[in-house]
């Protein structure tokens, strides 16, 4: 019993990092088109290129990144080091990125653009530098597919919790905290309310993570003698098909999802004309999410974790086309509540199962190629996740220009944008998830007695390695 409750602790504390990390990485991808767009007023065009050369970047430094991780051996671990200097360096640039651009002198002109491509691209650096470690110590920890899945299940709740906070207070925050009102009395979104809500969000971006990494202990791991090439890294990906299909179908899928949190901002503000209704929406994802959480417990008691996924992604298609429903033909806040309930539920389990797969596919690629690449492998993740992001950033910038969204206007826009924006709303999140699902059904082969004589394979060389490390101490 002892055992059993020093475990739990364990994990829960290696959980908490991660309300940190995604409190950055939620108010990032929810809310920093809506500020360089309403508030910077930043050209559209502008947008559609820096984020694609921004991913440029990060295909070379997310991989770097996971190498330098492997290679790393230092009293403290191989991991922690990096998640406290990359959460730190990352709460920075986070703050610096909400920050009043007349602090700087940058009111229009080349110098704002200037600026805020310089820290969206460190953003993406440094958030890397804090990201990669803390999701790689999970296959490290355990090769036991139960043990994964808890771990993996504890840290996607603390994650949730870290959006939860993020898609339902801030609405609420930035008009507590804004200093400006609309000709109506009511008060807007501002400067002030962007920036000291990233600066408490930066807070709890260190402190969250300095208390899980103090409190976990590292297991025994061996330093990589592998050194970084691009040729590796490509490699790696070349010789790991299953990591190619990976990437697919996840970028997929988070592509369909981010499209609701990043567009959600501008269709309750200009298709609703109430944008602090988005606030409640958002409770009904959070409730979802946490429904999710025990999808995946619960289901791979009676069947597969294969089936279990599937399931996740069928819920999150049937809630999405709900949601469409109830926005477009219905106009019920209710039914549209609803809907983003059932799609959430599927998506937070979908999250938790991915991260397992990803676990999974280091073990594929040891047998496969001979040696473990936990960080190298891990780094795609990061990865996937931002290229899902740009995916939904250009075709979010592009039907904005397309259409002449215009940020003084809000629900004042003409029906041409009001349509766009509830067409990236509901119907493009469906068709991704429903063709993420299609993907995996067909080309995803990590799943049955195939997994199991991995597993087995895996749990047999990590034994074989400990006892010849015994017998050198």
């Amino acid at each position: 019993m002892k055992n059993k409750l020093a475990a739990l602790k364990g994990n829960v504390v290696y959980g908490v990092g991660a309300i940190g990390l995604d409190l950055s990485y939620g108010l990032f991808y929810n809310w920093l088109a809506k500020y360089m767009t309403d508030i910077l007023h930043l050209n559209k065009k502008f947008l559609l290129f820096l984020t694609p050369i921004a991913r440029i970047w990060d295909g070379i430094n997310d991989p770097m990144m996971g190498v330098i991780v492997d290679q790393t051996n230092t009293k403290y671990g191989r991991y922690k080091p990096w998640v406290i200097f990359g959460s730190c360096t990352n709460a920075i640039v986070l703050t610096l990125i909400f920050l009043t651009p007349s602090v700087f002198n940058l009111n229009g002109g080349i110098g704002i653009y200037i600026y805020m491509a310089i820290l969206y691209v460190l953003w993406g650096m440094t958030n890397t530098t804090a990201d990669i470690p803390y999701w790689s110590m999970i296959p490290s920890f355990t090769s036991d597919p139960g043990e994964r899945n808890i771990l993996a299940t504890i840290a996607r709740t603390f994650s949730g919790l870290g959006q939860g906070i993020i898609t339902i207070a801030s609405p609420l925050v930035y008009s507590w905290l804004s200093r400006t009102t609309n000709a109506a009395g009511d008060k807007v979104y501002d400067v002030y309310s962007y920036r000291y809500w990233a600066m408490i969000c930066a807070a709890m971006l260190i402190f969250f993570s300095v208390v899980s990494m103090s409190k976990i202990k590292e297991v025994n791991h061996t330093k990589s003698d592998e050194k970084f090439s691009f040729k590796k890294i490509f490699k790696i990906v070349k010789d790991n098909d299953q990591l190619r299909v990976f990437m697919l179908f996840a970028a997929i899928s988070n592509t369909g999802w981010y499209m609701i949190s990043g567009v959600a901002a501008y269709y309750f503000d200009v298709v609703k004309g109430d944008p602090d209704s988005q606030s409640l929406f958002s409770v009904f994802g959070a409730v979802g999410s946490i429904l999710g959480l025990a999808i995946i417990p619960i289901m791979t008691k009676f069947t597969t974790k294969r089936r279990t996924y599937q399931f996740s992604l069928a819920l999150s298609f049937a809630g999405f086309v709900m949601m469409a429903v109830g926005g477009w033909a219905m106009d019920s806040d209710v039914v549209m509540g609803i809907g983003y309930l059932i799609g959430s539920t599927g998506i937070a389990s979908m999250f938790i199962a991915q991260t397992v797969f990803l676990a999974d596919i280091v073990d594929y690629g040891e047998v496969k190629m001979g040696y473990r690449a936990e960080s190298g492998t891990f780094s795609m993740k990061g990865f996937l996740q931002k290229m899902a992001y740009t995916i939904e950033t250009i075709i979010l910038f592009a039907g904005l220009e397309i259409t002449k969204y215009d940020e003084n206007l809000h629900a004042a826009n003409d029906m041409g944008v009001k349509n766009a924006i509830s067409s990236m709303m509901f119907l493009v999140p469906a068709v991704c998830v429903l063709l993420s699902l299609i993907i995996y059904t067909f080309r995803f082969k990590l799943h049955g007695k195939y997994m199991d004589q991995i597993t087995e394979e895996v749990t047999k060389r990590r034994a074989a390695r400990e006892e010849t490390a015994g017998a050198k101490q």
